[in-house]
């Protein structure tokens, strides 16, 4: 299948293409109770069994991974075996990757809020600094301008494997706590 961008460009064709994707993953996360010390460490081990193969391969800029151990830690848990992720050596799938992980920073600026009191949240609070998500979405555009063919069809299945593995982790964590 190929993709072409619309004219709302490379971002806009990622998020059709990945929204029920996105969508699932919401709403596997939205079952955990930011508030309660237990099911926050069990959202947060969720997030950390997916995040080091999907950095590893997407190779931001900017990990989050160290926030993330340090809030486990916080919470008297230590980090959890990382699923695998089975990237294939193309610019286009680390750009997808790094799609899906730099969104993520948005949608944790907002779950930030939620976190009961006196819980660790440097991970959810790692937010873009002042123009990091602008240089972010111009040097995704650029990438994908000087791609070439197929470039697109293969961030949509960057960000696809990273939704995928953010639900894997998350559905697997939820029958841990809860059986």
């Amino acid at each position: 299948m190929t993709i072409a961008p619309d004219a709302g460009g490379i971002r806009h064709a990622l998020r059709e293409a990945t929204m029920d994707d996105h969508r699932r993953v919401d709403a596997i996360y939205a079952g955990y109770r930011l508030d309660s010390v237990n099911a926050y460490r069990a959202f947060l081990i969720a997030h950390a069994r997916a995040l080091p193969a999907l950095e590893d391969a997407a190779q931001p800029e900017s990990r989050r991974l160290p926030l993330l151990a340090d809030d486990l830690a916080s919470l008297d848990a230590a980090m959890p075996a990382p699923l695998l992720l089975d990237a294939p050596d193309a610019d286009g799938f680390r750009w997808g990757l790094r799609y899906a992980l730099e969104g993520s920073r948005l949608g944790g600026a907002m779950l930030s809020r939620q976190v009961g009191e006196g819980l660790p949240r440097a991970y959810l609070s790692a937010v873009h600094g002042k123009g990091e998500w602008i240089a972010f979405q111009r040097a995704l555009d650029s990438a994908a301008a000087e791609g070439g063919e197929g470039w697109l069809d293969d961030a949509v299945q960057g960000a696809l494997a990273a939704f995928a593995l953010f639900a894997q982790a998350g559905e697997a964590e939820k029958i841990a706590v809860h059986g």
